[in-house]
């Protein structure tokens, strides 16, 4: 039995983080795991940026409601949960996702929550699992399934390297270099006829 396992920023939708440091004008938002390898570094590093310059959920959320998925990428997932098992891994909150979502039709997604005081100031994010990508692959594999996977930072490498069959897809030149044994697709179509072979092998 097949199952892809998918990262969701830079894969199917914009860099949210990127997206809010150029409405703000705070360029020190645009580290993004790419990066950063180490995801509490980053984090913490974001929260004292937010503390600093009083930038709140509120607006951040009204900036993720002007997002919209990268191009193709909603008919790429609707085309692969028609043909497989869908789960999005992904390192954003519950409180971030949820307009995006609604426009690649609600695939399964796996992710974190953030921690909001009651003016909603960001003051810390509750982990859904330590390491959560690599531990939803392998759970998914002690349940027989074989896993295809795609992501594009740092922050995916642990699900690429623990599933069956991995690709990166827009990944940095560093992070290619680095894992030049994985196929790059810089295209959806491309992914796509790369999960077509592992679904019908």
């Amino acid at each position: 039995m097949k199952l892809v396992c998918l990262d969701l920023e830079g894969v199917l939708i914009p860099e949210i983080w990127k997206a809010v440091a150029e409405r703000t004008k705070v360029d020190a938002l645009l580290r993004t795991t790419r990066d950063e390898p180490d995801y509490d570094v980053l984090m913490n590093y974001r929260l004292d940026i937010l503390a600093k310059h009083d930038i709140r959920l509120p607006l951040i959320q009204e900036v993720i409601g002007e997002l919209t998925p990268l191009p193709g990428a909603k008919e790429f997932t609707e085309w692969l949960v028609s043909q497989s098992r869908l789960i999005i891994l992904s390192d954003t909150f519950a409180q971030f996702a949820q307009p995006l979502m609604a426009q690649l039709g609600f695939p399964t997604l796996f992710c974190h929550e953030l921690i909001v005081d009651p003016e909603g100031r960001i003051t810390g994010y509750q982990l859904r699992q330590d390491n959560q990508k690599e531990k939803a692959v392998r759970a998914l594999q002690s349940l027989n399934f074989e896993i295809a996977a795609a992501g594009d930072s740092y922050n995916d490498l642990t699900m690429l390297r623990s599933a069956n069959r991995a690709f990166l897809f827009r990944p940095s030149d560093q992070f290619a270099q680095e894992n030049s044994d994985l196929p790059v697709c810089t295209e959806h179509d491309q992914l796509k006829a790369h999960l077509e072979k592992f679904l019908a092998e």
